[in-house]
C-alpha cells in the first residue's frame, strides 16, 4: 500500500507543476482559473490529503483480531486428604523438636486430655483453631497441594507462611508441622491425640466404669 501512495505523490507533483504553468497563463490572459485549471486544482487538493493517505498505510485494521498472550491458568484445586469433620473434637496437645522425642511427646499429649484442646467446625466448612502468636481462635481451611500434602491454615494457597502441614494422621493421632521455619523453631511439631468421648483419659474412664460396677 505504501508503494501505491508513493506513485500517487509523483502524479500529484507532476500536476502541481502544471498548475504553476496555469497560474502564469491566468495572469497573462486574465481567464478565470475555474475554466482552465480544474485538473490542476484537483492536484492541489490531492496533495493536501497525502499525509492522511500515507498515514493510512501504517494503520492497523480494527476489524482484524490481534494475537494476544492468554492469561495464566489458575492453579488446580487439589482436595485435601483430611477434611474438617475428621479433626473436629477434643485433643490432648503437646509438641517436640527432635524426632527421637516423638513417642514420649505422644504420651505427654495423651495425658493432656484432662484439659483438652478443642477443635470446632467453622461456618465456612473448615475448622476453628488457634494460630501462632495470637490468642484468638481463627477460621482455618484444610487445603490440598499438587504434591499430595495437606495443610491447615487461613484461606489462600496451600503451604502459606501461616499454614501447618499435616505430617501424619491416622484418625487418632495427628502431627502438624509449621511451614514457616522461624515459627516451627519456636513451637516445634504439634502432636494431637484424640481424647475419649468426654474428653477424659482412658485411665480415668476405666476407673469411673470400675467404680460404677462395684456399687
Amino acid at each position: 500500500m505504501l508503494t501505491d501512495a508513493n506513485a500517487t505523490v509523483d502524479s500529484a507533483l507532476a500536476l502541481t507543476a502544471k498548475a504553476t504553468q496555469c497560474d502564469h497563463e491566468f495572469y497573462e490572459e486574465t481567464i478565470p482559473m475555474a475554466q482552465l485549471c480544474r485538473p490542476e486544482l484537483f492536484a492541489v487538493v490531492l496533495l493536501a490529503g497525502l499525509p492522511m493517505l500515507v498515514g493510512c498505510s501504517s494503520m492497523s485494521n480494527p476489524f482484524t483480531s490481534s494475537t494476544s498472550t492468554p492469561p495464566p491458568s489458575a492453579a488446580p484445586v487439589v482436595p485435601p486428604s483430611v477434611h474438617g469433620e475428621d479433626i473436629v473434637g477434643r485433643w490432648g496437645l503437646a509438641s517436640y523438636h527432635r524426632d527421637q522425642d516423638r513417642a514420649r511427646t505422644q504420651a505427654a499429649a495423651k495425658s493432656q486430655c484432662a484439659q483438652p484442646y478443642t477443635i470446632e467446625a467453622s461456618p465456612s466448612g473448615g475448622v476453628m483453631m488457634l494460630g501462632h502468636d495470637s490468642p484468638k481462635v481463627q477460621d482455618m481451611t484444610l487445603k490440598g497441594s499438587v504434591e499430595g500434602k495437606t495443610y491447615i491454615g487461613p484461606s489462600g494457597d496451600p503451604a502459606g507462611a501461616d499454614d501447618r502441614e499435616v505430617v501424619s494422621f491416622d484418625g487418632r493421632v495427628m502431627i502438624l508441622k509449621w511451614v514457616d521455619p522461624e515459627v516451627a523453631g519456636r513451637y516445634g511439631n504439634m502432636v494431637l491425640v484424640r481424647c475419649g468421648a468426654e474428653g477424659t483419659t482412658p485411665e480415668r474412664t476405666a476407673r469411673v466404669k470400675k467404680k460404677s460396677a462395684t456399687q
